[in-house]
């Protein structure tokens, strides 16, 4: 018994133990390999779901199933580790480009956890069989056998893009922590193209591909001068903050949504926020929040703040900034296995590691492509060979008594014991000098195979072997044309796979949040009879003329940045931006001009509408049914409220016209009874938009003025209906403002 006992000191055995687990956690656990980007558990479940044949273009099977498995063959460490890595390798929240195609509950970018994995299901997407998997067949990786050597695992999967810069990665393993952000599939395989073409390229070139990371939350990264040395280096802090847009609220009140999040958000995070936003409200840092409410789905994130009517917006929304996670920083530290060991790498390092391991895997798989074609090349000629002399060769085999007696006169020449019909054959036989491979192949050779085509397509076949022998024998021996065959590999994978980069990059210095400028323009406003509004471009007004001014009841030419005003019969003027209108094509359907106005259709009607840059630049005219009229300079009305009081009515008064003035010298009022009374403009008064104005016309108790019509000097003639007629009010006789007007005959 004592001879085995070791005596040693315990702060020794100690720390031995200790690095050996820490060794284990890091290399085996916890950390990606910088190669494919996939931590041990990841590599594994890929590779597994690959040997079960769970492709993208099969049926889904249940995570149960492939977490099982997985345990069973590769990774003994529990199942809830293997189901985790699972669950991540599918959200499209967390990951750049997921990998694994789920389908059920897998949870949500607000925390909430998958569903247990004997409810969901999953299979792998079409990139990661193509770029992850596609090439383990020909021998490109080395393999090594499983815990209990039953089985044989890839050491690394043979990855044809950077995914270490592209899904990002985190963890913590003993002493050390890896927290790599997700970076835009397109943007790191032009990178990757820019290094394998120039391997002296320096990172502040290689960011002209790589902006920054591309968080697939979106939000706004706004250090961008500190990215250099973030990626130089491999250690740094990235700002991050979210995405905010203001909306018009009800009553006049401003909406603050937030429409992206920054990275660091995910999860359980969003409900603090919530929480430190209404924090905000109850400890009286502001009084400007009225109500918050979370409105997100699964089209995308919106967080709905309403703020008072008074509130000043930019001042709350840096508050926020300031005060809550919708500004943080996401703590870059590109650690990775490298060689086996550690090591902390920037983006031109990471690139070089990825690229290097491209080549590797490419010179084996094109020496082992080179080797079967080479293979086949060898069977090719023996068995074109054998069709030239097939009749000695059917000769020598009816002649043998075994398979063995005749491979030994195919290879060696050996006839002793062949039955010849004649000596000149005998001789022949002798000279015969298959290889091993080439006598196998004629011994098993088919007697259809003599048909001419297949003779034909054979030569075919070999023609198509020798190409193939030159090209991966010319693909080995020029790097060049090695690079060029990877080049062409990412190119598709980019044609394939790429998407528009979701983060912006930018400084703090710029504002924290502001919409993109908008190149002032000419635009058109179109209004239909059912109240439906939208605007279009000039060119498309231009071309379809005839069809708009035809199919709506308001064509209006404005500016893109300007409003547009609508003046009511309740006296009342709401200005719309024009920007808050849908911009598209003609036949488009637009959207109730209520929605983005505080007019009420059900309340009150249009009398007339007109832009603002036009309102300013003339005066307008107003008339009541009660024959009050005035002129008013547009200057009063270029105010920033939605709504403002037009002009004052009187009792039971309502708006019938409103104008803006330019070549009109007379107008002529028409009554409900009949009466038509003519007379100058020069006779209404400038007033106030406050004022009431002054009569028009002369009115019975129960009559009002029903409509307004206005001539040029140039109007000769002028119809209207009139008692179901035709009337031409050029001719009515000149009046006086005031008057009681005239029935005339018609």
């Amino acid at each position: 018994m004592d001879d085995r006992i070791i005596k040693t000191e315990y702060s020794e055995v100690m720390q031995r133990s200790f690095v050996d687990y820490a060794m284990s956690v890091i290399i085996a656990r916890a950390l990606p390999d910088v190669r494919d980007g996939l931590k041990p558990v990841q590599r594994r479940t890929l590779y597994d779901m690959h040997e079960l044949g769970i492709r993208y273009d099969r049926p889904y099977r249940k995570s149960a199933r492939i977490v099982g498995d997985t345990m069973g063959k590769y990774h003994p460490h529990g199942d809830s580790s293997i189901y985790d890595a699972l669950v991540v390798m599918t959200q499209d929240f967390k990951k750049g480009m997921p990998l694994i195609d789920g389908h059920g509950n897998f949870g949500n970018i607000e925390g909430d956890g998958a569903a247990a994995m004997r409810y969901t299901e999953a299979r792998l997407h079409k990139i990661t069989q193509e770029a992850f998997l596609a090439d383990l067949d020909k021998d490109v990786v080395d393999f090594m056998p499983n815990f209990d050597e039953t089985e044989k695992e890839p050491t690394v999967l043979p990855v044809k893009i950077p995914n270490l810069l592209i899904n990002g990665s985190e963890g913590i393993a003993v002493g050390m922590a890896t927290s790599i952000p997700p970076h835009n599939l397109g943007e790191v395989i032009d990178a990757t193209k820019a290094y394998m073409l120039n391997e002296n390229i320096t990172t502040r070139e290689l960011m002209c591909y790589v902006k920054g990371p591309d968080f697939p939350t979106g939000g706004i990264v706004t250090n961008e001068d500190e990215l250099l040395n973030i990626y130089e280096t491999g250690v740094g802090k990235i700002k991050v903050r979210g995405k905010v847009s203001y909306e018009k609220g009800k009553g006049g009140k401003t909406n603050l949504v937030i429409t992206e999040i920054p990275y660091t958000m995910i999860g359980a995070n969003i409900s603090k926020f919530l929480m430190d936003v209404a924090a905000l409200s109850e400890t009286k840092k502001t009084q400007d929040i009225v109500d918050i409410s979370n409105q997100s789905s699964k089209e995308g994130i919106r967080i709905v703040i309403e703020l008072r009517k008074d509130c000043d917006v930019e001042n709350f929304t840096n508050l926020l900034y300031k005060k809550t996670r919708l500004e943080d920083t996401f703590g870059v530290n590109m650690l990775a296995i490298s060689e086996g060991r550690p090591e902390t790498m920037g983006l031109k390092a990471i690139l070089k590691a990825n690229v290097d391991f491209q080549y590797q895997v490419a010179t084996r798989k094109y020496t082992n492509l080179l080797a079967r074609e080479m293979e086949k090349k060898e069977i090719q000629e023996g068995l074109i060979k054998a069709c030239n002399v097939i009749d000695l060769i059917i000769e020598i085999l009816r002649g043998s008594k075994d398979r063995q007696m005749a491979k030994l006169c195919l290879v060696e020449g050996k006839t002793d014991g062949i039955k010849f019909k004649s000596r000149e054959s005998k001789i022949m036989a002798q000279q015969l000098a298959f290889t091993e491979k080439q006598a196998n192949a004629i011994l098993e050779m088919r007697l259809y195979k003599l048909i001419g085509l297949e003779i034909e397509a054979l030569i075919n076949e070999h023609e198509d072997t020798m190409a193939n022998i030159y090209r991966y024998e010319d693909i080995l021996e020029r790097r060049d044309s090695m690079a060029q065959v990877i080049i062409n590999e990412l190119e598709a994978i980019k044609k394939e796979y790429s998407r528009p980069r979701r983060t912006q990059i930018t400084n703090a210095a710029e504002a924290v949040y502001k919409e993109k400028e908008v190149e002032e323009t000419d635009i058109y406003f179109l209004m239909d009879r059912f109240g439906y509004a939208k605007t279009i471009d000039q060119n498309t007004y231009e071309r379809n003329k005839e069809a708009a001014d035809a199919d709506f009841k308001y064509v209006l030419k404005c500016r893109n940045t300007g409003r547009i005003c609508l003046f009511t019969n309740t006296g009342q003027l709401h200005t719309i931006k024009a920007m808050d209108l849908p911009l598209g094509k003609l036949r488009d359907k637009g959207i109730p001009i209520d929605n983005v106005s505080n007019f009420s259709s059900e309340k009150e009607e249009i009398v007339y509408i007109t832009s603002q840059t036009e309102m300013n630049l003339c005066r307008l005219i107003f008339v009541t049914a009660q024959a009050m009229t005035k002129v008013v300079d547009g200057g009063e009305f270029d105010v920033a409220k939605r709504t403002v009081a037009a002009t004052k009515l009187s009792d039971g008064d309502y708006l019938v016209n409103v104008i803006t003035l330019r070549e009109q010298h007379q107008i002529v009022l028409q009554t409900h009874e009949g009466f038509l009374l003519k007379f100058t403009l020069d006779e209404i008064p400038e007033k106030k938009k406050a004022a009431i104005g002054v009569r028009a016309m002369k009115l019975s108790p129960k009559d009002y003025i029903e409509a307004v019509h206005y001539l040029t000097p140039a109007d000769t003639e002028k119809l209207i209906d009139y008692k179901e007629k035709q009337y031409n009010i050029a001719a009515l006789k000149l009046n006086k403002r005031d008057a009681k007007g005239t029935k005339p005959r018609v």
